[in-house]
């Protein structure tokens, strides 16, 4: 049996597809799946949480006791553990049904509750429920449009009091920014998301090139 392929390279193809025939958001399950039968290596296979976002949570310290969470694109489900080993009540979500399948089975009796649901079409009662969102390379991987009714939906998440943390790849001003995805972001789009009675708490360039931005409602 010949190895699988990188699954990167499979992302560039299928998002192409995608994208091109008007469903920006379909090739999320076709990747995983194509991962998951073993056509390729699984796409953002990891046990750990994600650099930017555990560096945030040993800066800040979070206490998520008596507080809900939300990881928006959960993927495989590494950060929404981490989360929930932190105290939180932790909702994920994901467009993929693979990814949520995998993540599952991958943490048996886990507390995190996780979902299948769409970022551009949530569950309403999800409306400014939770007190920390986090969306990581997520906003990223569409172009615009829908970037900025997910965008919308990423910040309607938080709770009066809430915080958003946002990671994403930071457009260093070379390059084409609308060859992706991933599609880097700029400084413009991310002092947007301070929208809807958010406002913009800390915008921090990492060396990736990446941005670490943290908002509060």
């Amino acid at each position: 049996m010949s190895e699988p392929r990188d699954w990167d390279l499979r992302a560039d193809e299928l998002s192409s597809e995608a994208i091109a025939r008007g469903e920006p958001t379909a090739w999320f399950d076709e990747l995983y799946a194509a991962g998951s039968a073993g056509e390729v290596s699984m796409p953002w296979d990891r046990t750990v949480p994600q650099v930017d976002l555990r560096a945030w949570a040993e800066r800040e310290r979070p206490d998520g006791s008596g507080r809900r969470a939300v990881v928006v694109g959960c993927g495989l489900g590494a950060d929404a553990e981490y989360l929930a080993s932190l105290g939180f009540t932790t909702t994920a979500f994901d467009i993929s049904p693979t990814a949520v399948e995998v993540a599952r089975s991958r943490n048996p009796g886990s507390s995190v509750d996780y979902r299948v649901a769409d970022l551009l079409a949530l569950p309403e009662e999800w409306g400014r429920a939770f007190d920390l969102v986090v969306e990581i390379f997520t906003l990223q991987a569409l172009p615009d449009p829908p970037r900025e009714q997910a965008a919308d939906a990423v910040t309607g998440l938080v709770a009066d009091g809430g915080t958003l943390l946002a990671v994403a790849f930071r457009y260093a001003g070379s390059g084409n920014a609308e060859a992706g995805p991933p599609f880097p972001l700029g400084r413009d789009f991310m002092e947007g998301l301070a929208r809807g009675g958010l406002h913009a708490v800390r915008l921090e360039e990492i060396d990736g090139p990446r941005w670490r931005a943290t908002y509060r409602r």
